[in-house]
């Protein structure tokens, strides 16, 4: 590709950098993962030509290369998302006047089913949270509000003091693409956080934290790390045998309301789904379940 056909290109991807975080109002991780996808085929074909003259045969050689580089089918799938994303753009610009990417497909991956804590494996992990120690009721807290109110763990560190809305019973989260919603906490979680909140009055607080809910030990926020490392040794001290993470009580918030006969398009919005077909996954209901409910409800069972 010679220097001029670079240089369009490169105005093109720096538009799209601005459309997702000006518009689209993406994370910059999200972006990132958008523009490192881009590069791919960018490298791939910027000897031969421009990305906005990228033809299905280019992407069709694309796909071929990326398979002989023994990338993941859920890889794939990601990057043709990303590649779908940008072209789609190129079109609304109006830079091109038909999509390559249209009849492009997606490899077919297997639909992974999320670990789901049992509600007494929960409670296990409660009862390891050893109350003697200064981060005991955080840490209590932590559990309740992650299984509680069904939280992204980026959406749990950020949480502030100011989206507590206790005396309505919910808590206002911000979450991916700056995207808000009120999500319902029940007095399992608040009396938690409440018995946390006298042993955070005791911290010296970093300025700048004042208003973050977790706190670790010097007063700071706390990070991913912190969090995962939290309920990795509390599950090792359940006995829970079960590979958990942070997410895995998002998993099981989301399974044991639908479970319950929770409409699906509540917990659609209590999880913050741009799309009721990621919350689908959820509907992985046990066959007795699904039994008794026939048996209960129909009236020719």
């Amino acid at each position: 590709m010679d220097q001029t056909n670079q240089f369009t290109s490169d105005i093109y991807v720096k538009m799209f950098h601005q459309y997702l975080q000006l518009e689209k109002s993406y994370s910059s991780k999200t972006i990132e993962a958008y523009m490192h996808d881009l590069n791919k085929l960018y490298i791939f074909i910027e000897k031969e030509k421009r990305l906005e003259e990228v033809a299905l045969e280019d992407l069709h050689s694309f796909l071929s290369y990326l398979y002989k580089q023994q990338i993941s089918p859920r890889t794939q799938a990601r990057i043709i998302s990303a590649l779908k994303g940008f072209y789609r753009y190129l079109i609304y610009e109006r830079i091109i006047s038909e999509d390559p990417t249209e009849l492009l497909e997606s490899p077919k991956i297997g639909r992974h089913l999320p670990e789901v804590l049992s509600i007494p494996e929960i409670e296990s992990i409660i009862r390891a949270v050893d109350l003697s120690t200064n981060e005991g009721h955080r840490n209590k807290a932590i559990i309740e509000v992650l299984y509680g109110c069904g939280l992204r763990v980026s959406e749990l560190i950020q949480l502030k003091i100011s989206q507590l809305r206790f005396q309505e019973g919910y808590i206002r989260i911000i979450g991916k693409g700056n995207k808000e919603r009120l999500v319902p906490i029940g007095q399992t979680a608040q009396k938690a956080i409440l018995l946390y909140m006298e042993d955070r009055s005791n911290l010296t607080i970093k300025r700048g934290n004042e208003n973050i809910l977790f706190l670790n030990r010097r007063g700071g926020q706390l990070t991913r790390e912190m969090i995962f490392m939290i309920v990795k040794q509390l599950v090792q001290l359940s006995g829970v045998s079960k590979n958990v993470s942070p997410h895995t009580f998002r998993h099981s918030f989301a399974t044991h309301l639908i479970e319950g006969g929770a409409d699906l398009r509540a917990v659609q919005e209590m999880l913050g789904h741009e799309s009721i077909t990621t919350t689908e996954i959820y509907t992985h209901l046990d066959k007795e379940y699904i039994k008794s409910n026939i048996s209960l409800f129909h009236p020719r069972y």
